[in-house]
């Protein structure tokens, strides 16, 4: 067959350019593309691992400042809970101290009334003295037909109204 015949005349033709290209492929992806993809990958590695230590950063500090936010609330709450505090104790002493006020005004009225009564009292008592011995004169008188001096009914009435 002429074709294998052939293949001894072309086979270092073919060897020859095959090495060409493989040489020209070689510089050119190997020593041309290939480092450009790796300086392009280690880039990209290098802004990875930058942005992950920022966000660390971030998280870090967020993180601060959540704990500072805390401390402060935290602050706050127990100067609101003095204020109330402080305002209950203000309130209770305001109120004790109307309380006590209210307390002397009703004391003063409770005396002055029991002074009435015993004004009162002591009134009916000696109208009851002058009623009684009015009676004992109009009852002596009726029964026994005997005038009594008002100054001796008033004696013996007196004199009864003490005994009781």
């Amino acid at each position: 067959m002429p074709q294998i015949a052939q293949l001894a005349e072309t086979y270092s033709s073919q060897i020859f350019w095959l090495l060409v290209i493989f040489g020209f492929v070689f510089f050119v992806v190997g020593k041309g593309m290939v480092p450009k993809v790796m300086g392009t990958v280690e880039l990209r590695d290098q802004q990875i691992s930058a942005d992950l230590a920022a966000a660390e950063a971030a998280r870090n500090h967020a993180d601060a400042e959540e704990a500072a936010w805390r401390k402060r609330e935290n602050e706050n709450r127990a100067q609101a809970q003095a204020l109330v505090a402080k305002a209950k104790a203000e309130a209770a002493t305001a109120s004790e101290q109307k309380l006590s006020a209210a307390q002397v005004q009703i004391d003063k009225k409770l005396d002055e009334a029991e002074a009435k009564i015993a004004e009162a009292r002591t009134a009916a008592l000696a109208e009851l003295e002058v009623v009684a011995s009015e009676a004992a004169q109009s009852i002596v008188e009726k029964l026994a037909g005997v005038n009594v001096p008002a100054a001796s009914a008033s004696s013996a009435v007196k004199k009864v109204l003490s005994n009781g």
